[in-house]
């Protein structure tokens, strides 16, 4: 379910790639009903609204991904543990000395052509959630 917050802040940001931003948040939270939103980091986040075992925070083990919208000429979405996610796909991005991944995306055709390879990455990351 869409939050009111997140619209307005993604509204009151005035991105050149809003259309992009709106369509990568729609393929996110279609993925599963336990995926809600928040602003974060000053950015639309996606996270995981069910039971888990208990964890230390700094792991950010219920944050499925971040927008990053710094750039104007693209959209880059960071999976904080996206290292732990078996990606075939190839869609995500980066050597990080922690265990974050990026995906980054500049066109609405391109959002399109790897909506699925996306939400499989989304579903894979549900699996692993530790819950109780």
């Amino acid at each position: 379910m869409m939050n009111i917050t997140v619209t307005e802040h993604i509204q009151n940001r005035n991105h050149p790639l809003t259309a992009i931003i709106m369509a990568l948040r729609q393929i996110i939270l279609e993925v599963d009903n336990r995926i809600a939103e928040q602003i974060k980091w000053n950015s639309p986040s996606f996270y995981y609204s069910g039971a888990m075992k208990p964890f230390d925070p700094k792991e950010y083990k219920r944050d499925i991904v971040v927008f990053n919208l710094h750039k104007e000429d693209c959209v880059l979405l960071v999976f904080p543990t996206g290292a732990t996610i078996h990606d075939t796909s190839g869609l995500l991005e980066g050597k990080f000395t922690d265990s974050r991944k990026v995906v980054l995306f500049k066109s609405i055709d391109q959002v399109m052509q790897r909506k699925n390879d996306l939400q499989a990455i989304i579903t894979e990351w549900l699996r692993l959630v530790d819950t109780p």
